[in-house]
């Protein structure tokens, strides 16, 4: 029999309290914690994405945080390759990868794998790219609802990093990129995941995501933002495209109010909790935790990771 190890999924949606309980479990097990977040890979976008503060991953470090600048791209293959080289250096040292954030399809790629499709051409890319500036989302998305219309159904007709993705691999392949995703994704890792998942109450979550709004803005996340667009990254870059950024650069290019901008930001991001909690429903082999018992979640947690670890080096010597 191949032997697995164990690796720990904490999944939720933002301002689920990922964080501080990823925290108490490395104060009660030998966890590495690694980030599982498509915001936190950036460099300089500190406030507006809540990342952990320095002091705090100086005591707990946290892989994948601080990987990338702004002006660079980061996929879900990226995530993949440097996910599985932290947790074999875990796994070398003895110690239970703890996989912590709330970006489903970086946790859909580790789990199983990601398909293979050809190199897209640079002059493709920026060719939709511009089309993209000079004809919107929306009309793009009508046009991948002709060539892809499974692919369509799936994607928000304002999402505008998925449609050209979706139009890009069509047109340099010639096949849909739904028809992609139904081929196997390739080798899966030799791991054996627990998903763990935290879902407050709706009522709740959204009162949390307002009250980090609030401390953000106090503690000076649009002036973050103000300093990431005078560098003059682009608006498109999936950097700037992240909850909250989006829409406070529209304030930046007075578009809009501050206010008025924080307030598309506090509605995008109860929209972003809200699809997250869709996809975890939508997740086999879960288990829920119960979040009413907040000051012995950790150790019920803790004792069910001990249970987990035991379960898999058994199944890995029968």
């Amino acid at each position: 029999m191949t032997a697995a190890y164990p690796a720990i999924f904490l999944m939720g949606p933002t301002a689920s309290g990922k964080t501080d309980l990823a925290i108490a479990l490395a104060d009660r097990l030998p966890v590495d914690i690694i980030s599982v977040d498509s915001a936190l890979v950036y460099r300089g976008m500190d406030i507006g994405t809540a990342k952990p503060d320095p002091a705090l991953r100086q005591s707990y470090p946290h892989a994948l945080i601080d990987i990338r600048d702004p002006s660079e791209n980061y996929c879900a293959g990226d995530f993949r390759r440097d996910a599985l080289a932290c947790m074999a250096a875990t796994r070398a040292r003895g110690r239970i990868p703890l996989l912590v954030g709330g970006t489903g399809l970086y946790f859909r790629a580790l789990e199983q794998g990601l398909i293979e499709i050809p190199p897209i051409p640079a002059a493709l890319r920026d060719q939709l790219r511009r089309r993209l500036a000079l004809e919107g989302a929306r009309a793009l998305h009508t046009e991948l609802a002709r060539h892809d219309p499974l692919a369509a159904s799936r994607i928000h007709p304002n999402d505008s990093q998925r449609i050209t993705r979706a139009l890009e691999v069509w047109q340099a392949t010639g096949r849909p990129l739904s028809a992609w995703q139904q081929r196997p994704g390739g080798d899966r890792a030799d791991y054996r995941y627990l998903k763990l998942v935290l879902a407050p109450p709706r009522d709740l979550l959204y009162e949390r995501i307002g009250r980090r709004l609030a401390q953000m803005s106090s503690n000076g996340f649009p002036e973050e933002v103000q300093r990431l667009w005078r560098q003059g990254l682009d608006p498109e870059l999936p950097a700037m495209r992240a909850v909250g950024y989006r829409q406070l650069l529209a304030w930046c290019r007075g578009e809009m109010s501050l206010d008025a901008a924080l307030a598309a930001a506090l509605q995008a991001t109860r929209q972003l909790a809200k699809r997250q909690l869709t996809w975890l429903r939508g997740e086999t082999g879960c288990e829920l935790l119960d979040t009413s018992m907040s000051v012995q979640i950790a150790e019920q947690v803790a004792r069910r990771i001990r249970q987990f670890h035991r379960e898999t080096e058994k199944s890995g010597t029968a």
